[in-house]
């Protein structure tokens, strides 16, 4: 019964991020659902993120937490729009709360839209939401055991931004291992090792990303 109803949740996700993925393309912006761990730096990867492109490209944002606007605050400091979803709860967003809040966002005046997943390193990866590209963050300091132990998230995902490289020297994390192992798992999987406190690595990032919409 239990993987019945879970059936169920699912494919009635998917029919409604069928329906946010139409309305994203009527619109013409590219769409990207941004996961990670609490602490990876998904926030202050977008706030790099944005700087680097905010002068090439309309940039949007919706902001997903359990509770807080804190993360919203920052990226609304850039001058960017900004809409924060608080899930109350849930551990990740679906697509109904983005369709929720789509009015809110003037998608004909962007053309990318990123999405900021509730931290986590599980659920995120089985919701789809209607984007274009799955992406996630992962923090050197969560350790090189993380890829086998959440495979799902980096079989879904396009590229992973490994971030805070400039803590390596304080560390026992083997960055070759947690390269391999994601390459493993997914041997598509764009890899990118970045800091957003030094700014190595940003530049080759937000490249990347600006070429999504050539």
């Amino acid at each position: 019964m239990k993987v019945k109803v879970v059936t169920r949740i699912l494919e009635a996700n998917d029919r409604i991020a069928e329906e946010n993925r139409k309305r994203f393309d009527e619109a013409g912006v590219y769409v990207v659902n941004l996961m990670g761990a609490p602490g990876a730096g998904k926030t202050s990867l977008l706030e790099q993120t944005i700087k680097k492109l905010k002068p090439l490209l309309r940039l949007g944002v919706i902001e997903g937490d359990i509770v807080g606007s804190d993360d919203a605050e920052r990226i609304s400091a850039l001058n960017v729009p900004v809409v924060q979803i608080n899930t109350g709860g849930a551990c990740h967003l679906d697509a109904n709360m983005i369709s929720e809040v789509l009015d809110d966002m003037p998608l004909r005046d962007l053309d990318l839209l990123i999405i900021e997943n509730v931290g986590n390193l599980v659920c995120p990866a089985e919701f789809r939401v209607g984007e274009d590209m799955k992406m996630m963050v992962l923090s050197v300091a969560e350790g090189h055991d993380k890829p086998l132990k959440y495979p799902l998230m980096f079989r879904e995902s396009s590229a992973l931004v490994l971030n805070k490289v400039d803590l390596l020297p304080y560390m026992n994390t083997d960055i070759n291992k947690m390269r391999n192992d994601s390459l493993a798992l997914n041997p598509k999987l764009k890899i990118f090792e970045v800091s957003c406190t030094s700014g190595a690595g940003i530049d080759q990032w937000a490249q990347w990303l600006n070429g999504l919409r050539s």
